[in-house]
């Protein structure tokens, strides 16, 4: 019964010392669209796959990733035999860009938040300096 258990735990440690061929390297992807990231999982031998998702505000595609890392756990073959595993999981942000009146995203004290908001109000001053602009000079 003893010799049995070595067994099992020599065997068991062997396939996590040797391991299971990874995917490798998870490509840099965090605050990367997902259908960008996705490509470049796909690119560089992976299989991306979604871990988590926070929020609803965006498609799928449009998506920010928060976090990637390989899968910890290796595949089965159909006979039950463990190989390897080039799955890349992915945590996904889908909230907007900023929060507004009925709609989720990031709070405006945030990094990414305060950006945007910077953004968005740079894009209005610049709108109305095009307005002021075109009714500045009339039929030109």
């Amino acid at each position: 019964m003893i010799g049995s258990a070595v067994v099992v735990a020599s065997t068991a440690g062997a396939v996590l010392t040797l391991g299971v061929a990874t995917a490798g390297a998870v490509p840099d992807v965090v605050d990367r669209p997902y259908s960008d990231a996705k490509a470049m999982i796909q690119d560089a031998g992976g299989t991306p796959v979604i871990a988590t998702r926070i929020g609803g505000g965006a498609d799928e595609g449009d998506c920010l990733v928060a976090n990637a890392w390989e899968a910890g756990y290796p595949n089965l073959s159909s006979r039950g035999r463990i190989i390897g595993n080039n799955e890349v999981l992915v945590a996904l942000n889908c909230n907007g860009e900023l929060a507004g009146p009925g709609s989720p995203g990031n709070s405006a004290l945030s990094p990414a938040g305060r950006a945007a908001k910077q953004e968005a109000e740079e894009e209005a001053a610049e709108a109305e300096e095009q307005e002021l602009a075109e009714a500045a000079t009339p039929g030109a």
